[in-house]
């Protein structure tokens, strides 16, 4: 699906789809697999990722010019432990049946690496909007996929599902899907399926790369030579190389 790059639109699709953290980027695997014991404790902790995900995202893009190089990272956890703490308090007050059930990992949402990691990468150099539907299509990209996880090992390891009972009458609850070792099984699954139906970025064919391409001095030297993503013959020095030969 073709979509023109920093749109509203292209950004969600890029987060559910093309490069969803849990599935694809394989980012956020601690809370992925710790508290998907429940679709609800999944949807809990997707939702409260999304939205702390969407405002710092914001709020970095908006003051991306006027946080110093070199106090970006600190600068970021600030805003981001900021939005945490405010979700902290209103799941404490507002749902504390839940907010108990999720216990510690959400204060660690302030270290989770999808959001750092969108921040340094996509909301530190791009305008607020496209900042905005970036955060708010990785987060939903990453509620969707625990509450897949979520999904099945409360089906399969307690019969329920939202806590209320689905599977027949005499069904034998498989355990071990509610314990560690299920949520690595119902994982690996799913990401056989997303590589099995070749959906994401990293399922996409690469290019080969062609060494007789004339490089510039920069990639000659480069040890990454041939990884760096960019086409040799679209080097500036190439085109000036090639003009003076």
């Amino acid at each position: 699906m073709k979509l023109k790059k920093n749109t509203p639109v292209e950004r969600l699709w890029n987060g559910i789809f093309t490069e969803n953290p849990a599935f694809v980027l394989v980012l956020g695997t601690c809370p992925a697999l710790a508290t998907t014991t429940s679709a609800t404790n999944a949807i809990g902790m997707g939702l409260s990722t999304t939205v702390i995900l969407s405002l710092s995202n914001l709020l970095i893009s908006l003051l991306r010019k006027v946080i110093p190089d070199r106090m970006r990272m600190p600068a970021y956890i600030v805003i981001i432990a900021s939005f945490v703490t405010m979700v902290d308090f209103l799941m404490e007050g507002f749902v504390p049946s839940l907010y108990a059930s999720l216990g510690i990992y959400i204060p660690l949402i302030v270290v989770n690496c999808i959001i750092m990691g969108r921040a340094e990468a996509y909301a530190g150099k791009n305008q607020p909007l496209a900042s905005f539907f970036d955060g708010l299509g990785m987060g939903l990209g990453f509620t969707l996929a625990i509450f897949l996880i979520g999904s099945f090992r409360e089906i399969l390891g307690a019969g329920t599902w939202f806590g209320r009972q689905i599977m027949p009458a005499g069904y034998v609850p498989i355990n071990i899907f509610v314990l560690a070792p299920g949520a690595f099984l119902v994982y690996g699954f799913l990401i056989a399926g997303m590589n099995k139906l070749k959906i994401g970025a990293g399922r996409k064919p690469k290019e080969e790369w062609d060494p007789t391409v004339k490089m510039c001095g920069e990639c000659m030297n480069c040890m990454k030579m041939g990884m760096c993503g960019k086409k040799p013959e679209s080097c500036e020095e190439v085109k000036k190389a090639g003009e003076t030969s």
